[in-house]
């Protein structure tokens, strides 16, 4: 049968042979296929790239009906199907394939699969079926004419042909030598794609013109829509054409590819290069005797280092540093242990074993510079020269760890390297908040990749002393995560039972940490584990009053804020009354962190006041004193209304005009000065050949009145903005049912107010409702002041129902801020029983304490903070528990002047003093 067919027939004949095509109807078919006019196919889809004919494409078809259909086509006579392409979506960059892509078009069936297949696809003859995969061998062009059937999806199709050409044409011709060409190029760089032409040539026969550009296309790593374009095209021209072009394409992708790859093994081979040249280099040193090895001079470096402590270094260490040392010489440079061995060495030589600096435990010393660093603060001072008294007798300053509690910005970080100063101790602080793992204070295992040491044995290596003033700060907000529990960790390293010998993970070798002075800072000490709190000595500091913050402020914060910003004494002055106003409106925290930023922020605006006036010189001379002519905007008005010359402040004209508390003024020579006109001044007196006496000078610069800046409360919020606190104090005479209460909070003392009204009255209706954000223990304890009241007033009043048929309102103001704490239990007692008694509190009066449902008072907390917030409400009496007593007489004279407290242990004891009679009642 095969002599009856020729040519064309007989070609696709073979090839459906070689396609393990199995019986003699099949086979005929596909001889006569070139016949046939309009065929019904399953439609498959391609999601990456189209099938071209003479080519294998294996596809994955996860739908099982669709499967089912394929099997039932290739066992009768028609084993084959239309493969098409399907078309990218709107938006997606058709390059780009991902794998969810490929799952979406498994899930499209029906009319929508049919709506995103190209028109132009390849009859696929199907070879093989295994589980889900279908192998596919491309044979002809089909165009897709319309839809027969959704599920499995069939359509009609069109075979379509090539158009005729002429293979004499010289563009063909040209075209498909230029075409050869580049494939025999691109060829010599991929064994596959020589594997392509061996198969291809073997199934479909001799190259001509339509198969070159198909196979050309086929194997090209274009995308998908570039290989559907060459698909379509049935113009043998057009597709030679454009097949060149994703050849080209394609030989400048492998040209770059080596490129590429060149210049990396170039990059590569020098660097092998370099390396070899460095250790033969470093062998003929080695044999010259000019260079010793990596490890003779690390061996070397290192006994160096230890040379000096050698002595004072413990004999344990030393064992295990001679034992490295040993190591070390064994180790190949090139290993990893090498490196560890390195590290752990260095470590252990840096440290200062034994090596102490000398303590200065002069009392005075330690006074003076205490008082130069800190204003106030005396009992906290106090405290801190009794310990170094304690250490000039003991000889040593060890075995307590100070923690220094307080609010921020009351200068506890700054008392700890006071303390240092004064001791002569190097100081070396790190803080503690929120760290989370005992690696940080313990030191990581040498095993660990990037191990390192504890943060102690890192203080010691920075500081080059054995005893050190080590401040732990922000300990009070120590966390807890994964990493073990931190606290628990400092317990070794802050008890002076413990920290003798003091093991960390890292050198393994025990560290003698007693002559250490650690000072811990915090906020809160109730956050603090109690372990870890017992072994520390708390020191309390409350904060400062408005006194202390005018002294801090004009001694202190003010001259070291007008030399940062390089502003002169004689250029500004701020009033007490403007610093006053500052405090008392936009500083009425504890500390004085904030008053110092409002400080330099007033500072900054007059500097650039100054500068945009021209009052400063844009290149000051240190020898020769400039006096320049002052125009109408340089000069302001003074008090007084006469106007001052501008003078450059930088310049010395003398020693005395520079700083009149120095007795000898050194001598310098007479300097040459450069005299302009000068507003009000005899100039021709003044100039003498352009020169004059500096003693004439000073006395002009005397006779006239420097503009200066002046800052008093009329004009501070220029600088620092509108007020931020405004009076405490809501009632010059407290209404019915409304007393003052005083409260600690983290900003320091504050007054509030407790108010009840009425709500509802009626049989039966006695409750309590309460507003104002209070906490927990604050509702508990307005419950425990109604029980109180209600049954006080039974005594006072026996036959008044007020508490039985009353609905009370009972409200802290400020409802934005969250309330929590037992101490205001009397003054909301007070409160209620001024409105069923209709009568007003005594006048100016502030309470604080716990009551118990008996009506005992019970003490509380920052008896300072609450008095000084008494002092700045203008508050005469003040209702203490008598527990807090010891508490109030320890306070300064002047937290205490003009204030009348009373100290009371039962309820009936306020409510006389609240209550008395020679205050009015309700008006």
């Amino acid at each position: 049968m095969s002599h009856k067919l020729h040519g064309k027939k007989k070609r696709i004949w073979l090839l459906a042979w070689q396609g393990s095509v199995a019986s003699l109807d099949q086979r005929l078919f596909y001889a006569d296929i070139g016949n046939l006019g309009q065929l019904s196919v399953i439609a498959l889809p391609l999601a990456h790239r189209p099938l071209f004919p003479g080519f294998y494409m294996p596809i994955n078809v996860k739908d099982p009906k669709l499967l089912s259909a394929l099997s039932e086509s290739r066992k009768r006579q028609a084993p084959y199907a239309g493969a098409f392409l399907i078309k990218d979506e709107t938006g997606t960059d058709p390059s780009l394939a991902s794998t969810s892509e490929t799952e979406v078009i498994h899930e499209l069936k029906g009319k929508e699969l049919y709506d995103r297949l190209h028109e132009v696809g390849t009859l696929a003859q199907i070879t093989r079926i295994e589980g889900e995969q279908v192998i596919l061998i491309g044979h002809r062009r089909l165009r897709i004419t319309e839809m027969v059937s959704e599920n499995p999806l069939v359509v009609k199709v069109d075979h379509l042909k090539d158009k005729p050409y002429k293979k004499d044409d010289d563009v063909i011709k040209a075209t498909t030598s230029e075409v050869i060409s580049t494939l025999k190029d691109v060829l010599k760089t991929s064994t596959l794609w020589r594997d392509h032409v061996n198969t291809y040539t073997q199934h479909i026969g001799d190259f001509n013109c339509p198969r070159l550009a198909d196979f050309g296309a086929a194997i090209c790593g274009a995308n998908k829509n570039e290989c559907q374009q060459v698909l379509e095209e049935l113009d043998v021209k057009n597709r030679l054409r454009l097949t060149l072009e994703l050849l080209k394409k394609e030989m400048e992708i492998s040209k770059l590819q080596a490129s590429i790859a060149k210049n990396m093994e170039e990059k590569i081979s020098a660097e092998q290069k370099k390396y070899y040249l460095n250790e033969q280099l470093k062998a003929i040193k080695k044999e010259l005797g000019l260079e010793t090895d990596d490890k003779t001079a690390l061996s070397a470096k290192f006994r160096e280092r230890l040379e000096a402590n050698k002595e004072k270094c413990p004999p344990h260490v030393m064992q295990v540093i001679e034992e490295e040392f040993t190591k070390l010489q064994l180790l190949e440079a090139s290993s990893s242990e090498f490196n560890v061995t390195r590290n752990y060495l260095d470590w252990l030589t840096a440290l200062p074993w034994g090596n102490y600096s000398d303590e200065n435990f002069d009392v005075h010393h330690a006074n003076t510079i205490l008082d130069e660093d800190h204003y106030g603060l005396s009992d906290v001072k106090e405290r801190i020269l009794e310990f170094i008294a304690v250490g000039k007798l003991r000889g040593s300053s060890q075995g307590k760890i100070i923690c220094l509690s307080g609010p921020p910005g009351v200068g506890k970080t700054s008392i700890g390297r006071s303390i240092a100063r004064a001791l002569n101790r190097k100081f070396y602080r790190f803080s503690v908040g929120g760290l989370a793992d005992v690696a940080e204070i313990k030191g990581h295992r040498r095993t660990y990749i990037g191990a390192m040491p504890g943060k102690m044995v890192q203080c010691l290596k920075n500081v080059g002393t054995a005893n050190p003033l080590v401040l732990i700060d922000e300990i009070d907000k120590l966390g807890k995560g994964h990493g073990g529990d931190p606290a628990s960790a400092l317990l070794e390293l802050l008890d002076p039972e413990q920290n003798a010998n003091f093991l960390d993970h890292y050198l393994d070798v025990p560290i003698d940490l007693s002559k250490v002075l650690f000072v811990c800072t915090a906020n809160v000490i109730e956050t603090i584990p109690n372990p870890l709190l017992d072994r520390m000595e708390v020191i309390s500091i409350a904060g400062y009053i408005t006194d202390e913050k005018m002294h801090i402020a004009r001694d202190y914060l003010e001259k070291t804020t007008r030399e940062a910003c390089g502003i002169k004494p004689e250029q500004v002055e701020v009033t007490d009354a403007a610093l006053l106003a500052l405090i008392e409106n936009y500083c009425r925290e504890s500390g004085v962190r904030n008053l110092q930023k409002q400080i330099e922020k007033i500072y900054r605006k007059i500097a650039l006041k100054l500068v945009r006036q021209g009052l400063v010189p844009d290149e000051p001379s240190p020898i020769v004193a400039s006096v320049v002519t002052t125009p109408e905007n340089s000069y302001e008005k003074s008090e007084n209304g006469s106007t001052g010359i501008v003078v450059d402040e930088n310049l010395k004209v003398d020693d005395e005009a520079e700083d009149s508390s120095n007795k000898e003024p050194s001598k310098m020579p007479e300097p040459e000065v450069q005299i302009s006109r000068i507003p009000g001044a005899d100039n021709e007196d003044l100039v003498s050949q352009g020169k004059v006496e500096s003693e004439k000078v000073q006395e002009i610069l005397a006779s006239k009145d420097i503009a200066k800046v002046i800052i008093d409360e009329s004009n501070l919020s220029d600088f620092v903005g509108k007020p931020v606190f405004h009076a405490e104090r809501i009632y010059d005479i407290t209404p019915v049912g409304v007393v003052m209460g005083l409260a600690w909070t983290a900003m320091g003392g504050s007054t509030l107010y407790i108010e009840t009204t009425l709500e509802e009255q009626g049989d039966g209706k006695g409750a309590l409702h309460l507003t104002g954000q209070l906490g927990e223990v604050m509702k508990e304890s307005a419950q425990i002041a109604h029980t109180v009241a209600r049954a006080l007033f039974l005594v006072k009043e026996p036959d008044n129902p007020f508490f039985t048929n009353t609905k009370l309102h009972l409200h802290v103001p400020a409802g934005a801020t969250p309330k929590d704490g037992p101490s205001a239990g009397c003054t909301m007692i007070t409160s209620m029983l001024s409105l069923a008694m209709k009568k007003h509190v005594k006048k100016d009066l502030a309470m604080t304490g716990e009551v118990t449902l008996t009506g005992k008072i019970l003490p509380i907390g920052g008896v300072k903070e609450k008095t000084i917030a008494a002092k700045r409400s203008g508050v005469k009496t003040v209702l203490f528990p008598s527990a807090n007593k010891r508490d109030y007489d320890e306070l300064a004279e002047n937290v205490k002047e003009g204030l009348n407290v009373h100290f009371v242990d039962d309820y009936s004891q306020i409510f006389d003093i609240a209550f008395s009679e020679d205050e009015i009642t309700e008006k």
